[in-house]
């Protein structure tokens, strides 16, 4: 048996210390970046390799220009609370200022509380809980790209007032299917639609669904929603139409990636809805981003939402940074988050934005449907745009989360 040290030494072995900024500032104390995500799990693809790739892209546009020397190193959390706190925990006792992405709600609310403890930071952009900006929010974590309650009101609220007012969820048992699915069952309820049944499965140890999918036919619901994500998600797609359901029930992923719809084909993808905070074909700005990461994204992939994150999210602590003082920054996480809500966000990736009292990053959300093969114009060209949610409406509302750090504030969005 495994101890739980050899399996943090494991997790954490052939980390390279990737130095980035001018010469002239290598003899400073450097700032300390750690990309704590998926590397070999369910998420690998939306987050793992292409996270990494985005933050060495934010570290190459912005560290050397802000005169700041910076290393980077990486892990592997393996989708598991304790072995992503300890990793954390290590991270921080030897100098590392800033975790990145965490993937898997539990994970992240477990790094986020180490992160409090020792005064550092987490810029949360693979973990979809709200709790993170709910009554777990912290003075040293801002969640960026996405939750669940961005995610539901985005999917949930529109595919019910379009004909789907009987719901049927397959859900991962754990923190964000079970938020998920419980965001998503209120803007059902506020359309008027119902929640016709659920089932919850073990993760992340399932790859067989026949079970689940069978209960959701004899439920009779009219959409079959999927709260899980990755890979499991889309198994979740490929077995349903295996088994025929999307020609009784409307599949729906309640968080499908760029990359799940990549691996599935537009053939088996084709008419999917889904909410995502940022596509690469946007606009300008986002086409330039995702050309200029692409050269080092696995398999020259583009990046999606998470990853996107990443860049934005290590783009503006680098400013934050940069105005603070680096050496303040290294001294106090909590001061150097402050000082990031001060400003306001800018980057090719999701423009211009702002983060709320909670740690929010505030930014529009977009309803996609995946585009049939005939309808698409190349690799990558797979979303076409059916709604807009402006920033102030995206995510929910800062009065109505519970966050300690905001109370006794005015009620906006």
């Amino acid at each position: 048996m495994r101890s739980p040290r050899r399996e943090l030494l494991a997790a954490a072995s052939g980390l390279a210390v990737l130095p980035f900024g001018p010469a002239w500032a290598q003899a400073r104390a450097p700032l300390r970046l750690g990309v704590l995500t998926d590397l070999s799990g369910p998420y690998r693809d939306p987050t793992g390799p292409g996270s990494v790739a985005c933050v060495q892209q934010a570290l190459s546009d912005f560290a050397g220009g802000l005169g700041l020397s910076v290393e980077m190193v990486q892990a592997d959390h393996q989708n598991r609370p304790d072995l992503g706190a300890n990793i954390a925990r290590q991270w921080f006792d030897q100098g590392v200022d800033v975790i990145i992405d965490v993937p898997t709600s539990s994970v992240a609310l477990a790094v986020s509380t180490v992160a409090r403890q020792k005064n550092k930071v987490l810029l949360n952009s693979g973990a979809a809980t709200v709790e993170l900006t709910g009554t777990a929010c912290s003075p040293n974590t801002v969640h960026w790209t996405y939750d669940t309650w961005m995610m539901a009101k985005g999917t949930g609220a529109a595919v019910t007032r379009n004909g789907g007012d009987s719901w049927f969820f397959i859900t991962a048992d754990y923190a964000f299917g079970h938020a998920l699915q419980r965001d998503v069952t209120q803007f059902v309820e506020a359309e008027g639609g119902r929640a016709a049944g659920s089932i919850r499965y073990p993760f992340p140890a399932t790859t067989d669904f026949s079970s689940f999918l069978l209960a959701a036919r004899a439920s009779r619901a009219k959409v079959l929603g999927f709260a899980n994500a990755g890979a499991d998600t889309a198994n979740c797609v490929i077995q349903a139409r295996e088994f025929g359901l999307h020609r009784e029930m409307r599949l729906v992923g309640l968080l499908m990636s760029l990359h799940e719809v990549h691996s599935l084909g537009l053939s088996v993808a084709r008419d999917l809805m889904l909410t995502e905070a940022f596509y690469w074909d946007m606009d300008a700005r986002s086409r330039a981003f995702s050309q200029r990461v692409q050269p080092r994204m696995p398999g020259q992939a583009m990046p999606g939402a998470v990853q996107a994150g990443c860049y934005s999210a290590v783009a503006h602590y680098l400013k934050a940074a940069a105005s603070l003082g680096a050496a303040a920054a290294k001294a106090d996480g909590a001061a150097t988050v402050a000082r990031m809500k001060a400003m306001p966000t800018e980057d090719d990736a999701f423009g211009s934005g702002a983060i709320r009292a909670d740690g929010r990053k505030l930014h529009p959300s977009y309803l996609f449907q995946v585009k049939s093969p005939e309808e698409s114009r190349g690799a990558w060209d797979y979303y076409r745009t059916i709604t807009t949610n402006p920033a102030d409406q995206a995510f929910r509302p800062l009065h109505e989360g519970g966050c300690p750090l905001v109370r006794g504030s005015m009620p906006h969005g």
